[in-house]
């Protein structure tokens, strides 16, 4: 385990924990790519690179009459564009000249022990060096001064490789980057599905499953974020392939800003994958000496199917992306007031809520959007975080310590990215938000946009946030961001960088989050943009948990959850009970239900508990009860989806402890049927040797039962119905 170099035949063998991955250097010094797929002890060339002369696939310059080589039909690791590839590059720069033609070779490459870290930027990680191996290959253009490192780690403990590439400036001149991916993969077939997370606001991360077919089929983001509308995540897979059968490739972009995922099948039945920063209207300027480095890709592979493949980017990504004191912690069950107040309340109305919510068994009440400036609606005030007297005249530090006083825990809502024309920061910095001067200023939801590429900039949102945060027992923020960039410019920069403005403010915003979760390690972050519009491996890595979608409606959050679920981790899904009719879609739902799809995440509430009747007040406790003795199970087990929404009338999914001594399973039907059929439900994950008692029905079962057999699933009566059974081994 680990990585290899055959010097005799110059191949490279990388072996994660059930993955190999090879590549050569073949002559002339270009990198190709071998194999991806499940792991081989050793690689004796049972499937050499193959060459024929292809019409209309020119052979480079220096190969002589050999008519047979082309970079026109060579599975390559990092592709350059110019000279005779004609599928997309992984990057590409602009020399002073105006010529865009480059051309990398093999110059050296280190093996290291470990993982280094990425300045600036969010990555997987590993705690110890024999966690992980690193493979650097140095990759040069001679003529230009181009060097190009391009960097794999393989994790000893996971079926996972990760990729990303610096380029480096060795010349006299200029060069401009004007597309870098991070990775690029050629595999020798194209007999793919494409699965993606395609979605809306209130409506993410919807799972869609197509044929790879000729040409050119993309995942990305224009909009300054990861976006609602498109996840950083993509795989191929195996037509055979299902929940628990065939082969997976995936690929996740550690990166919150504008991405491009390409999937390109060739003329010859060869499909190029390649994941990067999107190059529209990105470019880079890189001055000799200048370096620029690309973020990470997570590249999984599985052999049984989606549930293998989410197993290991949950566990990889819990472990080993999370950080901070909150990585490994139970999350305490929240109220926010949003829905039960949104922007009208007092210190009373607040007290009232958290005070009732106490008794309800709930531990932390989150005050989210309306406390400061002059907040009474959307139109006002973003940018001024001081507390608004007239609703909380006695302060922030004396209402979080009323709270905290009652044994539970305090936390808050900002925006901190955002600044509203209707506050005394814009009148003061008018062009501190991004814009391009000769233009209007569009808005989004009647805000802009700071910009963080500024230093100025993004030091006045750490000194505010941090007076408000070390002057009030705060152990909660919820970090929003709640609109798409327009206009992208920045008054700082010159007219050559104009096009860097969108990547240097996610570092800016990287750089805010590291100091703000480092100076207050005691507070639990969670992230948000208008729900799960940010929700990506990049914001992980500072936040461990997102609020997963604005859209609190339980039969909603099925899709939505069940989608999430295919990369990210349970522990990093906030999911609230909302009041009925809910306020996105308008449906009704029971209380039970409604709580036992919020019981499959980092469960809270969102509504007012002074108006729940005493029927509904012993459900909510009820609910929390449950949740507090099972959370470390829900939050993290090993999570096995069971019936699919997006193929049916129901949904089932269970978490199963490590040791496999506790369940908890969840059924939930949409729309009742006249004359329905009877269900049952293959349960997963269970030591099918052990013996299993179910308390919600108080009966046995063997696991070897439950799983090849399935579990009678009851008649349920009505729309919206469900289940929640607590297995326990006997």
């Amino acid at each position: 385990m680990g990585i290899t170099y055959n010097e005799k035949d110059h191949t490279f063998h990388l072996q994660a924990k059930d993955t190999s991955y090879i590549l050569k250097v073949r002559e002339g010094g270009y990198l190709t790519h071998l194999y991806w797929g499940k792991k081989v002890e050793k690689y004796n060339g049972s499937n050499a690179l193959r060459y024929f002369d292809r019409g209309f696939s020119p052979n480079p310059a220096g190969t002589g009459t050999d008519r047979t080589f082309s970079l026109d039909t060579l599975p390559q690791e990092y592709p350059s564009y110019g000279t005779t590839d004609f599928r997309n590059p992984a990057f590409q720069v602009e020399l002073e000249n105006g010529s865009t033609i480059t051309d990398l070779r093999y110059q050296s490459h280190k093996i290291l022990k470990g993982k280094p870290a990425l300045e600036g930027l969010p990555s997987t990680y590993v705690e110890a060096e024999d966690e992980a191996w690193t493979l650097e290959i140095l990759l040069t253009d001679t003529i230009i001064d181009l060097h190009a490192t391009v960097t794999y780690t393989v994790f000893t403990n996971f079926n996972a490789i990760t990729r990303s590439v610096r380029l480096q400036n060795e010349g006299n001149e200029n060069m401009k980057i004007v597309k870098v991916a991070s990775m690029n993969v050629d595999f020798h077939e194209a007999d793919f599905d494409f699965v993606t997370l395609p979605g809306a606001h209130i409506r993410e991360r919807y799972i869609s499953r197509v044929p790879v077919r000729e040409g050119v089929q993309s995942i990305e983001s224009r909009r300054g974020a990861s976006s609602h509308q498109q996840n950083p995540f993509m795989a191929l897979v195996r037509k055979e392939t299902d929940e628990c059968h065939g082969e997976v490739f995936a690929f996740n972009f550690v990166y919150s800003g504008n991405f491009l995922g390409l999937v390109e099948v060739d003329q010859f039945q060869q499909t190029r994958v390649n994941m990067g920063i999107n190059p529209f209207d990105f470019s880079w300027l890189l001055m000799p000496g200048d370096s620029f480095q690309a973020p990470e890709v997570v590249m999984v592979y599985a052999d049984k199917g989606f549930n293998d493949m989410s197993n290991t980017f949950h566990k990889l990504y819990r472990t080993r992306l999370c950080r901070g004191d909150f990585r490994d912690k139970e999350r305490p069950i929240l109220i926010n007031n949003w829905e039960a107040t949104y922007f009208d309340f007092n210190e009373n109305k607040i007290m009232e809520i958290a005070e009732q919510s106490k008794e309800l068994g709930i531990e932390l009440f989150v005050l989210d959007d309306g406390w400061f400036g002059k907040r009474d609606d959307d139109f006002t005030s973003l940018g001024d975080w001081v507390v608004d007297k007239d609703k909380l005249p006695n302060g922030m530090k004396h209402l979080a310590e009323k709270v905290e006083a009652m044994d539970m825990q305090f936390g808050l809502w900002f925006e901190p990215e955002m600044i509203s024309e209707e506050s005394d920061l814009y009148r003061k910095h008018p062009d501190w938000c991004i814009h391009v001067p000769s233009r209007g200023r569009s808005t989004g939801r009647s805000q802009l946009i700071l910009d963080l590429s500024r230093e100025e900039v993004c030091q006045n949102i750490i000194d505010q946030l941090t007076d408000i945060l070390s002057n009030a027992p705060i152990s909660y923020v919820k970090w929003d961001m709640n609109r798409h960039m327009t206009e992208i410019g920045s008054a700082a920069l010159p007219a050559n960088r104009q096009r860097e403005t969108a990547h240097r403010y996610m570092l800016g915003l990287y750089k805010i989050m590291e100091e703000l979760t480092t100076a207050f390690p005691h507070i639990l972050f969670e992230s948000c943009s208008g729900g799960g519009g940010r929700f990506d491996p990049g914001m992980l890595y500072y936040m461990p948990q997102v609020w997963t979608s604005d859209n609190t409606d339980a039969i909603s959050r099925l899709k939505i959850q069940y989608g999430t679920s295919l990369v990210y981790p349970i522990s990093t899904m906030g999911a609230h009970v909302s009041a009925v009719p809910n306020h996105q879609v308008h449906r009704t739902t029971t209380l039970k239900t409604r709580g036992h799809v919020a019981m499959s995440g980092n469960f809270g509430y969102e509504l007012d508990v002074t108006d729940l009747t005493e029927s509904e007040r012993k459900q909510v406790f009820q609910q929390t009860a449950f949740y507090k003795k099972n959370r470390a199970l829900i939050q993290f087990g090993d999570f096995y989806r069971l019936k699919s929404p997006f193929n049916g009338n129901d949904a089932a999914w269970i978490f199963v402890s490590p040791n496999k001594e506790e369940a908890v399973f969840v059924y939930v039907t949409i729309l009742a049927e006249p004359a329905p059929p009877f269900k049952k439900v293959k349960l997963a994950g269970l030591d099918e040797s052990k013996s299993y008692h179910i308390e919600e029905i108080n009966h046995d079962y063997n696991g070897d039962e439950l799983m090849n057999i399935g579990l009678n699933i009851p008649l349920l009566e009505g729309d919206f119905q469900s289940i929640m059974w607590k297995l326990s081994a006997t």
